[in-house]
């Protein structure tokens, strides 16, 4: 049993506080629409209240009892409150015109009410025009089911369909001054696996499946490895030892963020017994002296907290020297395995290439990607240029958080260098 730290602690509060104020805006949305019958509002706040706590106390269990039997009650609550989210994000701008259409009016109101105090009474006319208040409801409720009915059906879409929806991108990179003799070798980058819950063998048999037909002459792990459990780092390093024969300069990896929560030390452990190097601030050159690229990796931006994180300097440094060259190891072309892409913004200029993930795309981006506001340059997905270098984000292929992808399917990259 292993106790969660501090910080984790205050994480699951305040999500737990937004996710409440959350699910209150969504029931008040729900109550006022649809004027519901009590037994009818009383299911509904019962399945918000048990999802909310569901999804809350399933993830402090799991902290405390790596074995307890949880996924499908992660799976129900994470499915459910996604939905909330979705339909809650659809209602805001309805809220917004509605907060500035009410302010306008009050503001008009004041005016009319001092004139009406001055003027004298005046007998009522009878009420010839229909009330308008059906019209306005019916409105209200058709705007209240748009938006719940297609956060539910997505956040239903995207747990049992998307996050399966394995998707093999091919990316053709230049890597200036890389040997002709290795044009066309091939990277293939499989990202934020997240072992745990919901990624299990048969999430594991198509990710090596996706890999093979990828036919790389080297595989890269660019982190987050596991989800948050240790315990299964044996699971891990099965899973490498299965992928190591399909690439002829064998698997390579590095740390993510979730790697550090579950503990780095068992998972270093089983990926180097299974036979797969691992790159903490460390090279290795794949090729020779005359037709080869340094290959940087480097640990996680998070270990800073730790006194750790990257260093390329250090990476740099561990390169082995040529034998029989004058060449230095250094002086090849440079690709960088990081984890988080923020750190392009160090790398760039130091290096050809940088491969990362951490962001899954989004995983969920439901008309628009919310990830690009909070994402450092809005680097989430796809190919970037910044300083002379390139960086790609993988879109990964687990899940964090919600077991479901809208958006954002999965993704195994088939990288293929040119010259």
């Amino acid at each position: 049993m292993q106790m969660p730290r501090p910080s984790f602690v205050f994480f699951f509060l305040a999500t737990g506080l937004v996710l409440g104020l959350v699910n209150r805006h969504a029931f008040s949305w729900f109550t006022r629409a649809f004027a519901p019958s009590p037994s009818v509002r009383r299911f509904v706040f019962w399945l918000l209240v048990t999802s909310l706590g569901g999804m809350v106390l399933g993830r402090v269990i799991d902290a405390l009892w790596s074995d307890a039997p949880i996924g499908w009650l992660l799976f129900f609550s994470g499915t459910v409150q996604l939905a909330v989210l979705m339909g809650v994000a659809l209602l805001l701008p309805i809220d917004l015109v509605r907060l500035v259409v009410g302010a306008v009016r009050r503001v008009r109101a004041r005016p009319q009410a001092a004139r009406a105090e001055v003027r004298p009474a005046e007998p009522s006319a009878a009420v010839t025009q229909a009330d308008p208040m059906p019209r306005r409801a019916l409105l209200t409720q058709a705007v209240a089911s748009s938006a719940f009915l297609i956060g539910g059906s997505s956040s239903l879409y995207g747990a049992l369909v998307e996050r399966h929806d394995y998707q093999l991108d091919e990316l053709p990179v230049r890597i200036p001054g890389l040997s002709p003799k290795l044009d066309g070798f091939t990277i293939v980058q499989l990202s934020d696996i997240h072992i745990g819950h919901f990624v299990g063998w048969p999430e594991l048999r198509a990710a090596e499946e996706f890999v093979r037909r990828g036919k790389p002459d080297l595989i890269v792990l660019t982190g987050d490895l596991l989800d948050q459990d240790a315990a299964l780092a044996e699971r891990l390093g099965q899973f490498a030892r299965r992928l190591i024969p399909l690439a002829r300069e064998g698997v390579v990896a590095i740390s993510g963020n979730h790697d550090f929560y579950a503990g780095i030390g068992p998972i270093v452990h089983a990926v180097e017994t299974a036979g797969v190097t691992m790159l903490r601030n460390r090279g290795r050159v794949i090729g020779s002296a005359d037709a080869g690229f340094a290959l940087l990796g480097v640990d996680d931006v998070w270990a800073r907290r730790q006194g750790g994180g990257p260093d390329l300097q250090r990476a740099l440094d561990s390169l082995p020297a040529l034998a029989g060259s004058v060449a230095r190891a250094r002086d090849l072309p440079r690709i960088l395995l990081c984890h988080n892409p923020s750190y392009f913004e160090e790398a760039a200029g130091h290096v050809a290439l940088q491969l990362s993930g951490h962001t899954h795309g989004g995983q969920v981006s439901l008309v628009v990607n919310p990830a690009a506001w909070f994402v450092k340059h809005g680097w989430v997905r796809g190919s970037y240029e910044y300083k002379g270098s390139r960086l790609y984000v993988n879109r990964g292929f687990g899940t964090v958080g919600p077991p479901a992808r809208v958006g954002s399917p999965p993704e195994i990259t088939r990288i293929v260098l040119t010259v």
